[in-house]
């Protein structure tokens, strides 16, 4: 199966070096193909064309069993557990030039870059409302919409339009909703379908849909 999509994570472990350990352990049976040091370091662990386990239990645009499709990224930060901060600046330009460079190999659509919590909102919450998808997206990795339509739609359209964005619908909607905001709205994760929130889910259905 050809790969078509990029999963970006955060490690949610209190150093790099503790999650590589265990990313390494045969034990752990977790792995990525890549981890992004806070210093931008990048350390390669799995060769693109091997499955690494790292999506887990995932579903996107109607597909499931998501490793077999994917390439992951972990990236350093101890997350909501160990104290999620600010990815730096360092990291984030490693993390752009990493991606482009797989980009380069694989058709990935930019509405297939997408983050843990996308694929699996009723597990994980990475990378989470601070990451800078939308710096990503101006630099050629990932989608970002255009301006949001000035009338909101209704929340009843809202499961419709999340799912063409890609995400499964058999999960309450403000965990969809919060699963959402953290990747295209900035610092929320609310879960509450107001009107900015469902006028950025229109913003990007329409973007996925170009």
């Amino acid at each position: 199966m050809s790969v078509d999509m990029l999963v970006l994570h955060y490690t949610g472990m209190r150093t790099g070096a503790e999650a590589i350990d265990r990313l390494r352990d045969p034990a752990a049976r977790v792995s990525s193909h890549y981890v992004v040091e806070e210093d931008g370091r990048i350390f390669r662990l799995v060769p693109e064309h091997r499955r690494a386990a790292h999506a887990g239990v995932s579903h996107w645009r109607g597909h499931s069993a998501l490793n077999a499709r994917s390439i992951g990224i972990e990236i350093v930060n101890p997350g909501h557990e160990w104290g999620y901060r600010d990815f730096p600046a360092l990291q984030m330009a490693a993390v752009c030039d990493l991606c482009l460079d797989i980009l380069s190999r694989h058709p990935i659509p930019p509405r297939n870059v997408i983050g843990h919590s996308d694929i699996a909102p009723d597990r994980k919450d990475d990378p989470g409302e601070l990451f800078d998808w939308q710096g990503l997206a101006a630099n050629g990795v990932g989608l970002w919409p255009g301006a949001d339509p000035p009338q909101p739609e209704a929340e009843a359209a809202l499961p419709g339009l999340l799912g063409a964005i890609g995400y499964r619908l058999d999960l309450p909607l403000s965990m969809l909703i919060t699963a959402f905001q953290r990747h295209w709205l900035p610092g929320r994760a609310d879960g509450i379908a107001d009107a900015a929130t469902r006028a950025r889910v229109a913003a990007v259905a329409a973007a996925c849909a170009e």
